[in-house]
């Protein structure tokens, strides 16, 4: 069966409708529906609205409270530190990139530490959040271990993403957002579900070995590949130390799984920080020098920037709408049906 092709606003109404039922507020369900739909129009289906009924998951399990209420401490002038009180992590990032933004403002730059949080979806959405309020964002999260270090033969850390973005003059953020392994494991998945096998040099099996077959791989390899995978390596293990460590979490193998043990928190870690320009001497142009970069760059070959793949998504289904598949879709009717919201429809 194809695919069903919804309108944004339409999922989006239908997230909202889904986490209020749950039990999160009005204005709680509003961001984190917004965060999951945007996610979606980028073409980043693996953070976007398909996480929803995970979360559902979690909050049924009791392991996700959407009525949690984050304590936040300023701990300097440019620092604080927020114990999301295992809550919504896409409600902790937002809400603590907005203080980065306000100490940025403040005192030239805001870094926000958080603490007992779960999944925060793609971290470029915080990044960009800080751009277009005319400072620069970095942002970092950490995962379960589904990535072997360097060297190695067992799954160890996260994928453990980092995020910048700039703001640009007449323009969206120039805004890099990857994972410190080679590729997610949703394409692992995927490839599982289309029986097909995957490029080499991306996963390893049980024993640590090699494979390009998705039903035998059991982790992923840094960014870097067999040969270089010391690069990928050691960024996840900073990654692991900004958001754990740093934050009094634990880190790698000591993380809840995502998609196992539903009833434990995940009680993990994020960094946000948001950087004011007008502290640095390129205040006065830096916005315009970042897009006159963009132009520069452009002609010299079929070079797409950081963050235009999703650009280039948004514009596509903000026409022809989002597809969700047969099985995620009744997955997200099945919550429907159980929290009594009106079903997704075409």
């Amino acid at each position: 069966m194809a695919a069903t092709y919804l309108p944004h606003a339409r999922i989006a109404a239908w997230a909202t409708a889904c986490l209020r039922a749950a039990g999160a507020s009005e204005a709680d369900a509003g961001i984190v529906a917004d965060a999951l739909t945007q996610t979606s129009l980028w073409g980043v289906d693996s953070h976007g609205v398909l996480r929803l009924t995970h979360y559902l998951s979690r909050i049924e399990a009791g392991s996700i409270d959407p009525r949690a209420n984050p304590v936040v401490t300023k701990s300097g002038p440019c620092t604080a530190q927020m114990d999301g009180a295992d809550g919504l992590g896409i409600l902790h990032c937002t809400r603590g990139m907005d203080l980065a933004i306000e100490l940025a403002t403040e005192n030239g730059v805001g870094i926000v530490g958080i603490g007992g949080s779960s999944h925060c979806g793609a971290i470029g959405l915080y990044t960009r959040q800080a751009a277009r309020k005319h400072c620069i964002g970095v942002a970092f999260t950490h995962a379960n271990a589904i990535v072997v270090p360097h060297g190695g033969k067992e799954r160890y850390f996260g994928t453990n993403p980092i995020s910048v973005a700039f703001p640009r003059a007449g323009g969206e953020p120039v805004c890099l957002d990857m994972a410190t392994s080679q590729v997610a494991w949703n394409k692992v998945i995927n490839a599982r579900i289309e029986n097909q096998p995957l490029p080499a040099g991306l996963t390893v099996d049980g024993a640590g070995e090699p494979t390009t077959d998705p039903h035998r791989a059991e982790a992923l390899i840094p960014l870097g590949g067999e040969t270089y995978g010391y690069k990928g390596y050691g960024l996840a293990l900073m990654v692991d130390l900004l958001c754990g460590a740093l934050n009094g979490m634990k880190f790698g193998p000591y993380l809840t799984s995502m998609y196992t043990d539903l009833d434990k928190p995940r009680r993990i870690g994020h960094l946000v920080i948001a950087i004011d320009p007008a502290r640095f001497a390129g205040a006065a142009t830096m916005e315009g020098v970042v897009t006159q970069l963009v132009n520069d760059l452009k002609p010299r070959g079929d070079i797409l920037l950081p963050g235009e793949p999703e650009s280039n998504s948004e514009a596509e289904r903000q026409r022809t709408g989002i597809p969700i598949e047969p099985a995620a879709l009744a997955d997200m009717n099945r919550w429907s049906e159980k929290l009594k919201v009106a079903p997704l429809t075409a």
